[in-house]
């Protein structure tokens, strides 16, 4: 196989990694919190000897979330939170600490707040948010701060990742930040509102096709290039 398979090859490896994220974009489209995510090309050169050329190649490995606030719902849920501007609510699950933009919270048995999923929200100190069970009208003030009847019983955190750009997609929703993470001053919370998906399916399709289309002459190349190599082999072989 020559250089120019290879650098094909490469390219149809991007773009089918591509056609993954905007399938998976395309299906969260009406994910409360969801973030839609691209893929980011690269290229890499690799050094064939002192004498030749170098061969370059694409690569496709990196995912990118992106970040764009999401529109906002109304639904008057006591407990059914948006977040305006930067920040990310943080959940406890068995895997440790995650990021969520998703805040259709509500509080179980025991009266801790809790995801659709049963994970602890917590609070500004990183401790599980805790509304006790008959505390009376609930407001929730746009830093977060929980009353009842008036009265603050709590406060939920609403912090950012300090390496946007080390945090990993897990769970669809949630989001590991490897770099850690710090409170974050700018962002507010809406009580009686959930965040949609920033998916905008129109601009998703768009770019399938180009993708399915860019994919498409990169195996009529190859497959003219199979003729080809077939072909001289034969022609040797007589």
């Amino acid at each position: 196989m020559d250089n120019a398979s290879y650098a094909t090859l490469t390219r149809q490896s991007g773009l089918m990694q591509e056609m993954r994220a905007i399938a998976n974009n395309i299906a969260n489209a009406s994910t409360t919190g969801f973030k839609a995510e691209g893929v980011m090309f690269a290229e890499h050169v690799k050094a064939l000897g002192p004498d030749a050329h170098s061969l370059s190649m694409a690569t496709a490995t990196v995912r990118d979330t992106i970040q764009s606030q999401g529109g906002l719902t109304q639904t008057g849920g006591t407990f059914d939170l948006a977040v305006e501007g930067d920040g990310f609510f943080l959940i406890e699950t068995p895997g440790g600490q995650r990021l969520t933009r998703a805040g259709a919270f509500q509080p179980n048995e025991t009266g801790d707040l809790v995801t659709p999923d049963g994970y602890p929200v917590l609070d500004a100190g990183g401790a599980p948010v805790f509304v006790p069970q008959g505390a009376g009208r609930i407001g929730i003030g746009p830093d977060g701060t929980i009353g009842a009847n008036g009265q603050p019983i709590g406060q939920i955190g609403l912090f950012r990742p300090i390496d946007p750009d080390l945090m990993r997609r897990e769970g669809g929703v949630m989001f590991e930040a490897p770099g850690g993470f710090e409170p974050a001053p700018d962002g507010r919370m809406m009580q009686g509102f959930l965040e949609e998906s920033n998916v905008n399916p129109i601009l998703q399709i768009s770019r399938m096709i180009e993708v399915q289309r860019a994919y498409e002459l990169g195996q009529g190349f190859l497959d003219k290039e199979d003729q080809r190599i077939r072909g001289v082999i034969q022609a040797i072989g007589r």
